[in-house]
């Protein structure tokens, strides 16, 4: 439990979309740990999900659902009023992109970038934010009270540096950052100020966190290129955007809307 008013989240009902991904896990257990009840939002559960749920039996929900369909989402907040009451804190971290290992067509040129990958991406990444706010948004404006944070990415603020996939295409590969995620994420920044100015007067709060690379085991050639372009000269631990999640749903924050916070090791100083 925090010690401390000004950061404390111990009475918060908090959403995470994509609670089994890498970061929603880390976001999940921030909370419980500052005594907030947590529901993890997933198409399906994971071994890290799991033991949370282990640990904060009492605390934590995990719901399958998926953000790309609005009956699924009303479902889950069903579930969400009946065990924990109406969500105060809704973080919408869900998101796909295209693997570094996905097919050619994948990540190569631009020009050939597949349209049913563009739908994909923009339907979670975008899509889903916009349902997602749809949904427990308007049950927190009914309430008169909440905080929404939305997980952007540096890539929504600047282009992907596609110098940093040279080493690739030196191998011999077709490499390019693809476009998708980039329009999807800065989509991301003006749905944030729309819902902001939309839900001020409801004192509904919308922000967006953006955020850069997490070290994750990626290759040596790449951890290479990437640390030596960012400022701080390394990737973000897992664990490294905790507390910007808790300052945004907690009172620190309280006069903080449609704005973009931007923790990035100093990526977009650049």
């Amino acid at each position: 439990m925090s010690k401390d008013a000004l950061f404390d989240v111990g009475g918060e009902v908090v959403l995470i979309t994509g609670v089994a991904g890498q970061l929603g896990g880390e976001y999940a257990k921030a909370f419980l740990e500052r005594g907030s009840r947590v529901v993890g939002l997933d198409v399906r559960p994971s071994a890290g999900s799991d033991a949370i749920a282990a640990q904060y039996p009492d605390n934590y929900l995990f719901c399958t659902s998926d953000v790309t369909s609005k009956s699924s989402l009303q479902k889950a907040l069903s579930e969400v009023v009946s065990k924990f009451g109406t969500p105060t804190v809704l973080i919408n971290n869900a998101a796909i992109d295209s693997p570094p290992s996905a097919p050619p067509e994948e990540n190569g040129p631009f020009e050939d970038y597949p349209e049913a990958s563009w739908d994909k991406v923009i339907d979670v990444n975008l899509k889903g934010v916009y349902l997602c706010c749809q949904v427990f948004g308007a049950e927190m404006a009914k309430a008169r009270g909440g905080s929404i944070i939305n997980i952007a990415s540096i890539y929504g603020v600047v282009s992907p540096d596609q110098n940093l996939y040279e080493y690739r295409r030196k191998r011999g590969e077709v490499f390019y950052k693809p476009v998708a995620y980039s329009a999807s994420k800065s989509g991301i920044l003006n749905l944030t100020r729309y819902l902001a100015v939309y839900w001020a007067k409801k004192n509904v709060r919308v922000n967006s966190l953006t955020i850069a690379g997490v070290f994750n085991n990626q290759e040596q050639a790449f951890l290479d290129v990437y640390c030596g372009r960012i400022p701080v000269g390394r990737m973000a631990n897992v664990d490294e955007y905790n507390g910007s999640v808790v300052f945004l749903a907690s009172p620190a924050s309280r006069y903080m809307t449609g704005t973009n916070l931007v923790i990035d090791g100093g990526w977009t100083a650049i």
